[in-house]
């Protein structure tokens, strides 16, 4: 019965506690809409249509001042804002190196062959190949007798077999007494 006590009463809390969030969410959207409207009446008078040409002009012609005054004041602070930027970068990079940690980029494998790197390094005035494998020297492989003997041979059982005994040390040394 306690833990079922204890479970209700919190569950009770929690809905008390939302409906107050609640209630304060709709006084802080209320009161963003009053400050909204403030504002507006302050710095946006009502705007009022003249019926002569030359009195809309005059119109027109202060509304593209308050435009071009406006336009300043928006490149002004895009200019302090990629100036301060800027300031924040060098900053860290600065704080970086004293540390002395760096951050280092992750690098990708990439596979390229020695003629693509050069293309991409040089660009069009890469001529040269540059075949690596085409200078190598090419050896040719002398067959020594050796070689040919365990080619005939074929199965190392039978090698064994005839070497054994008397015979075949007999063989072995009339073999190595002939070279």
């Amino acid at each position: 019965k306690r833990k079922r006590a204890a479970t209700a009463r919190r569950q009770h809390l929690k809905s008390v506690m939302l409906q107050i969030a609640a209630t304060l969410q709709e006084k802080e959207a209320a009161a963003n809409e009053a400050e909204k409207a403030n504002y507006l009446a302050e710095h946006c008078p009502p705007l009022s249509i003249p019926h002569s040409m030359q009195e809309l002009q005059e119109l027109c012609k202060k509304l593209h001042a308050k435009i071009e005054v406006v336009d300043e004041e928006r490149y002004d602070t895009e200019a302090k804002l990629q100036k301060t930027t800027k300031e924040l970068e060098d900053m860290s990079q600065k704080l970086f190196d004293l540390r002395g940690k760096f951050k280092r980029p992750p690098l990708r494998r990439v596979r390229m062959s020695a003629d693509a790197m050069l293309r991409a390094l040089l660009g069009s005035k890469h001529k040269v190949c540059m075949d690596l494998r085409a200078n190598l020297k090419q050896v040719k492989k002398e067959d020594t007798e050796k070689e040919k003997d365990l080619r005939d041979v074929g199965d190392w059982r039978k090698n064994i077999e005839e070497k054994s005994g008397m015979e075949g040390r007999k063989k072995m040394f009339e073999t190595s007494g002939e070279s």
